[in-house]
């Protein structure tokens, strides 16, 4: 619930909060296979980018199994992200799979409420890599309440799958930039044009 002040500014579904740069940090880790690299490959890298993320609590010591179960939420997470955007291979199966994987670390990193005569929020009550996890459940939890939850998306443009806020006005955005868009588009017009002739379409 909000309980802003009468008269202050109220964030709107194309205003990305603290809660949605937490999500989105997180969520954008990942290696798309055109330049962006994996960041949570071991306990080193993973380590290596808590410690430029003070909202993660900062500098951690992790290992190697903390980086896999690191990977395993962020995946989960990318694949409701791409439901959010309508692609159609990450529903069915892979979805209820994520959906799955999301309930059992919602059980296994409980989140603590703090309340305060000027509002109420979730925090995680542990230390070092579970409030890691519990910090990203927190601000998805927290941005899920508003109504919105559906505009964070990941990128339809495969391999891209980048996390963004979709700040359209009829929440429609499918992709993270124009780029993608036009790549998608440039592909289904080569494969009309291959369909049409019956000869393969130069990549």
């Amino acid at each position: 619930m909000n309980n802003a002040p009468s008269g202050s500014a109220t964030p709107g579904p194309r205003t990305v909060t603290p809660t949605v740069e937490t999500v989105l940090a997180f969520v954008n880790t990942r290696a798309d296979g055109s330049g962006r690299q994996e960041l949570f490959e071991d306990g080193d890298s993973f380590a290596a980018w808590l410690a430029e993320h003070d909202e993660f609590g900062g500098e951690t010591l992790v290992t190697d199994a903390d980086a896999a179960v690191a990977r395993e939420l962020r995946d989960a997470l990318v694949t409701l992200l791409l439901a959010h955007s309508g692609d159609e291979e990450s529903l069915g199966e892979p979805l209820l799979r994520a959906e799955r994987h999301l309930r059992r670390v919602g059980a296994l990193y409980p989140l603590a409420t703090v309340v305060t005569a000027g509002g109420a929020e979730l925090t995680s009550p542990q230390a070092g890599v579970p409030r890691v996890i519990g910090t990203v459940l927190a601000a998805v939890t927290t941005f899920a309440q508003t109504g919105d939850w559906g505009r964070i998306k990941a990128c339809r443009n495969p391999p891209c799958h980048f996390g963004f806020l979709d700040r359209t006005r009829n929440g429609g955005g499918l992709y993270c930039s124009t780029g993608c868009g036009s790549q998608v588009s440039m592909r289904k017009h080569r494969r009309r044009q291959r369909d049409e002739s019956g000869t393969p379409a130069q990549a």
